[in-house]
């Protein structure tokens, strides 16, 4: 893909310059891939911006299959297997138990990715301070020019029981709609 990663695109000049309408598009196209994955029982593992890469036309593709396996309900990985801890769900990290719903905690990550421009998520803390916080229920805060409706997506992804995370599915459908959904519905009568 010519654009390269999607965190290194997100970094250059073209990147930077792309508005917030744009950005929920390539992540409304995140969730499509990860809706189609989820349909054929296979979880990635390893969703985050550096694995998505970008057309010249801004088309978004799930990449790095590595770590994806084809399961029934959930995977517990062999120990000693290595992940990145900033993007993997509390589920994951303590108990090494994968699912299609801990990749929707790391969609959620990944939602920050993009409305930041490529930051890294939990800037400045260490992966033992990011494990700590979340055993003790924090998440991270609302993003820098972020509304406060894709807050909310990005805190549904993070519940703390995977069950009550949603479908890729739904977050395709909730960021496709995304701008029509989040607009004001009806405008001030005009004063007379």
């Amino acid at each position: 893909m010519i654009s390269g990663s999607l965190v290194d695109f997100l970094k250059t000049e073209k990147g930077a310059k792309l508005g917030f309408p744009k950005l929920v598009d390539m992540a409304a196209q995140v969730a499509e891939g990860m809706a189609y994955i989820e349909k054929k029982n296979y979880i990635h593992r390893d969703l985050r911006a550096a694995n998505v890469l970008v057309s010249d036309i801004l088309c978004c593709k799930i990449g790095d299959f590595g770590l994806a396996r084809i399961i029934d309900s959930e995977y517990i990985a062999k120990e000693g297997t290595k992940f990145p801890i900033k993007w993997t769900a509390p589920e994951a990290i303590n108990f090494g138990v994968f699912s299609i719903k801990s990749d929707v905690w790391s969609f959620g990550i990944l939602l920050t990715e993009i409305v930041t421009y490529g930051r890294v998520p939990y800037p400045g803390m260490t992966n033992p301070d990011v494990i700590q916080l979340l055993e003790e229920g924090y998440r991270m805060p609302c993003p820098e020019n972020c509304t406060p409706e894709m807050y909310s997506v990005m805190l549904r992804c993070w519940r703390e029981k995977p069950e009550e995370r949603p479908t890729f599915d739904y977050l395709q459908s909730v960021l496709e709609d995304f701008g029509t959904a989040t607009e004001k519905q009806y405008e001030d009568e005009p004063l007379q």
